[in-house]
């Protein structure tokens, strides 16, 4: 491991400029150990799984040569020229309560621009706002929104971040509601300070009567390996089906991701199986990283649903990941609808009972890089997206 000069001092304090430079792994991975929050997605791994982009580590120094801040940034080309779309997802790991931004978004964008980048789009860490499950509950109804409902809590650091990038020429992506290529809406259930019994406890009564019943039907939870995946993916395949959703991803595509992820760190993506009578009934997926744990992707069969493999996986999961001493248990994207008859409000509904609460996180957000033929490049790349 490299030997890094490290002080006391806040760099919020310090008046010199920050500067970028490309980070070595051993750096990258260093900085990355002392940041518990950070994003799989920021993980060196996650550019290995991106096979069709090339990938670059930054990291932002003081003057002293201390690393404050990084990020894994993904380069995907332009068809036909030799400029690149510039994508730090979920990231980057950076001190975002720091008011001077400037002093973090100037040098990021002149190195990327030296990059050849035409265009970037960042997903800042802050939340905006959070909901907890009794609000949504109450507030379910024709048409509704999470928007409709008055947040539990609204993040300040979130809210001062997203003016910020707006009075310098960010603009927010996807809708009014919904993000894009990462969800703007996900569901999240604390575990920090809280035993096993208040976990159960904070299910709701119908999620525990389904975990009791999974128990008394013989549903038997394992974890899975790479073998496993093919069932996995056929059982994917069928709730893709049956739910009106269709992610794209090919059974090759979680191959090379629980390849890459486990050979980064063992154990830092899981497959879990839920087995009644012999058979697999359902299969999630779960990530691993810093101080949290993500629930990335669930699947199962049409039959049997009586038994509830789901619910009986998904308790498994959070026990295990209370286990590994996680801060949080994130279960990802959720729908912005409480409108009990769009299809998608059951998917919503299903983590409400879990006990936990929906965040909005800030987003992403893209901007151009400097420059009229940037300028029309990023047009034309939006219109490239639209069609595609």
């Amino acid at each position: 491991m490299c030997a890094l000069l490290v002080t006391t001092d806040d760099p919020r304090q310090q008046n010199g400029e920050l500067r970028i430079r490309t980070l070595t792994a051993d750096e990258y991975q260093w900085f990355l150990a002392t940041r518990r929050d950070a994003s799989f997605l920021q993980y060196p791994s996650w550019a290995d799984v991106k096979d069709q982009w090339r990938s670059e580590k930054v990291g932002w120094h003081l003057p002293s040569g201390e690393i404050v801040g990084a990020a894994l940034v993904l380069y995907r080309q332009f068809p036909g020229t030799r400029k690149y779309f510039a994508y730090l997802p979920e990231g980057p790991v950076a001190d975002w309560a720091d008011p001077a931004i400037d002093r973090w978004l100037d040098p990021l964008m002149r190195h990327l621009r030296r990059q050849g980048a035409f265009a970037v789009r960042m997903g800042p860490s802050p939340a905006y706002r959070r909901w907890d499950a009794a609000a949504l509950k109450s507030a379910t109804g024709p048409g509704r929104r999470i928007s409709d409902v008055l947040a539990t809590e609204v993040d300040p650091l979130g809210a001062a971040l997203a003016d910020r990038l707006r009075s310098r020429g960010w603009q927010r992506c996807g809708g009014e509601s919904d993000g894009d290529a990462q969800p703007r809406h996900v569901f999240r259930v604390p575990l920090k300070g809280r035993s096993l019994d208040d976990l159960w406890s904070g299910l709701n009564q119908e999620w525990r009567r389904n975990v009791r019943k999974a128990g008394k039907a013989g549903v038997q939870t394992v974890t899975g390996t790479a073998g496993d995946l093919p069932e996995f993916y056929r059982l994917l395949e069928i709730t893709e089906s049956r739910d009106g959703f269709r992610l794209g991803r090919s059974l090759a595509y979680y191959q090379r991701q629980y390849e890459v992820l486990n050979a980064e760190e063992s154990g830092r993506m899981r497959l879990y199986l839920a087995v009644h009578q012999g058979e697999v009934l359902a299969a999630h997926t779960m990530i691993v990283a810093g101080g949290r744990v993500w629930y990335q992707t669930g699947a199962s069969a049409d039959h049997r649903r009586e038994v509830r493999p789901s619910n009986a996986l998904q308790w498994r999961m959070l026990c295990d990941a209370h286990a590994l001493g996680a801060d949080e248990y994130d279960m990802r994207g959720v729908p912005s609808t409480l409108d009990p008859d769009d299809r998608s409000f059951g998917l919503l509904r299903w983590k409400l009972g879990t006990g936990g609460h929906v965040v909005e996180t800030l987003g992403e957000w893209e901007i151009p890089v400097a420059g009229a033929a940037n300028h029309a490049l990023y047009r034309a790349f939006q219109a490239y997206l639209a069609r595609r």
